[in-house]
């Protein structure tokens, strides 16, 4: 029988004054958004705004040129779901070979993939600039989508590898017995299966790509295709101490990807603890 004693008492305030330290920046954030320029210059971050201002997110969203937020989201979007899409089949797939095979050169190729995480993408910059600048691959999404899978797949392989190698073959070979064949097996089965470590490779690798802005600024710089960081970057800066202004441009970056984690963290705690438990 659960006992409520002064212990509980104090571990339940404990993790009030958490939560509440951790949700202060978030409070300063949508505080100062609906401020006035006035009232954000002549009141603290503490203070609540004396009236809901919505003018703010009404100047973020109707900005042009580079500083277009609309575009920016937009291309941000497609270009993060593209990449997700093609890390996850192509990361399962390979995943799977790496995690199923016998041979001596599958655990090689999978320390190669680790490797490849380690080592810093910027220290292929310029050649991958030249390269993709040669095949037209700058400043499109296609491009950018294209090269993100290349900079995220070792680490999309590595963690389905692991996934997989905890993952027993009964089903696999009961699969087999009833005739069915290696590609029904794996979209049908197995896939699904790794719907954890789907949702883990998923909230990664789409924070990574739609934070990112130094590979956005060079491949996509001057062209219509920027991305949501790249156009708060020249919003920002045109700007001195507006905070209202630029509290707001941060909170529509921020609800996207906030939403997209609020609907797969289900399948994120389940792969994190999938891992932890193999």
């Amino acid at each position: 029988m659960f006992r409520y004693t002064k212990f509980t008492a104090l571990r339940e305030v404990a993790f009030w004054i958490i939560a509440i330290v951790f949700l202060a920046p978030f409070y300063f954030l949508l505080a100062t958004s609906l401020k006035s320029d006035q009232e954000t210059l002549t009141t603290t971050a503490l203070t609540p705004p004396s009236s809901i201002d919505f003018s703010n997110f009404i100047d973020v969203l109707t900005a042009t040129g580079n500083s277009n937020v609309i575009m920016g989201l937009i291309n941000s979007i497609l270009i993060t779901t593209g990449s997700i899409l093609l890390l996850v089949l192509l990361g399962a797939l390979t995943g799977y070979v790496i995690a199923r095979s016998t041979r001596r050169w599958s655990r090689g190729v999978y320390f190669l993939f680790l490797v490849a995480i380690i080592l810093p993408t910027q220290l292929g910059t310029v050649p991958l600039y030249i390269g993709a600048r040669t095949v037209g691959l700058t400043g499109s999404i296609w491009g950018m989508i294209i090269l993100y899978t290349g900079m995220l797949l070792p680490l999309s392989i590595f963690l389905y590898a692991g996934f997989f190698r905890g993952l027993g073959t009964e089903y696999e070979e009961a699969a087999t017995i009833d005739g069915a064949s290696r590609t029904q097996i794996f979209f049908r089965i197995v896939l699904p299966l790794m719907s954890p470590a789907t949702g883990t490779v998923a909230i990664l690798c789409g924070l990574i790509v739609w934070n990112d802005f130094f590979t956005s600024l060079i491949f996509l710089g001057g062209s219509a295709n920027q991305t949501l960081p790249v156009a708060m970057y020249y919003y920002i800066g045109s700007l001195v101490s507006a905070w209202n202004k630029i509290f707001a441009i941060v909170i529509v970056s921020m609800i996207p990807i906030l939403a997209f984690y609020l609907f797969a963290q289900k399948r994120f705690i389940q792969g994190f603890a999938g891992g932890l438990k193999g």
